[in-house]
């Protein structure tokens, strides 16, 4: 089944290409289901990117998913092609003024990482975001600074500075293999990394209320969950798509910055040849374990959240 999104969204043709089933609102409205309704806190620089990467993944399953996205209205994005935001984005005081509820929130990363989190502009309606997620959505998945953000707002987990970028693509195992989120999963699984900063895992193990699912001594706690699934947090990129990496590694190089080479990205660590994906099949089935999750648990009135 399909996600529903504009015809006029620049991703709706993107995915048609590559036959990611998507809808209309008009044959939508002859569906006899009830779709789950899914948010998107897109806080990437690469907006578009983001969108198209998001709704691949979430595209890929049985179940026809209803999107919204959402913006800071705090903040005034420099990232999107202009009358974007008006025209395909919410403000986040608009959805919480209505009492909106949702079955899934998805909270992306955000370039604002080496910053304290007070000082982000923005900080104050995210955290009024994240307040509202746990009373109107049965489940909330944070990535990179979303998870940093979530779990610093919720749980006052600090984060702090790693010695260089880690960046590139790390294998990960899996602690508790009796998850809905692993179901099918590999022993091992690579996924993504890019990002200065890293949440203290001495505190996240320590705190009674967080199961940290996923970890390497390489890359850190990966992925922590709490109340049962319904907060899910991801410190990389599983959404990436094969060439995000490249892309941020040669914006690094113009602006002169020293980042290394992502690792286990090009072959031989080479940037002049093509990027080997290796991921993308646990990343299809992470967001299809996490909607098969939201699914079978969320109420099919919202209006019990």
């Amino acid at each position: 089944m399909p996600i529903k999104i504009p015809m006029a969204l620049p991703a709706y043709n993107a995915l048609r290409d590559e036959n990611v089933f998507v809808m209309t609102e008009v044959r939508a409205e002859h569906q006899d289901i009830r779709p789950l309704k899914v948010g998107i806190v897109n806080l990437m620089p690469t907006m578009v990117d983001t969108e198209i990467q998001l709704l691949r993944l979430l595209g890929n399953t049985p179940l026809q998913v209803d999107i919204t996205f959402l913006r800071m209205g705090s903040h005034e994005s420099r990232n999107a092609p202009p009358g974007h935001l008006e025209r395909f984005y919410l403000d986040s005081d608009y959805i919480i003024e209505q009492n909106m509820r949702f079955d899934g929130l998805i909270i992306t990363g955000a370039p604002v990482e080496t910053l304290p989190f007070e000082e982000v502009d923005y900080w104050n309606e995210l955290a009024s975001v994240l307040d509202y997620s746990a009373a109107r959505v049965w489940s909330t998945l944070h990535i990179c600074w979303g998870a940093q953000a979530g779990l610093y707002h919720r749980y006052g987990i600090p984060k702090k500075e790693l010695p260089a970028k880690l960046f590139g693509v790390f294998p990960h195992t899996i602690n508790e293999r009796n998850t809905t989120l692993f179901r099918g999963f590999d022993d091992e699984f690579l996924a993504p990394q890019s990002r200065y900063t890293a949440s203290d895992r001495d505190a996240v193990a320590s705190h009674p209320e967080l199961s940290i699912e996923s970890e390497t001594p390489e890359t850190g706690v990966f992925i922590v969950t709490a109340r049962d699934g319904r907060e899910i947090y991801v410190t990389g990129h599983l959404e990436y798509d094969p060439t995000t990496l490249d892309r941020e590694y040669r914006r690094d190089t113009a602006r002169g910055l020293s980042t290394a080479i992502p690792r286990n990205y090009y072959p031989g660590d080479n940037p002049l040849k093509a990027p080997v994906v290796r991921w993308r099949a646990h990343a299809h089935l992470f967001f299809s374990n996490w909607l098969n999750y939201v699914y079978q648990e969320t109420p099919y009135n919202l209006e019990d959240l």
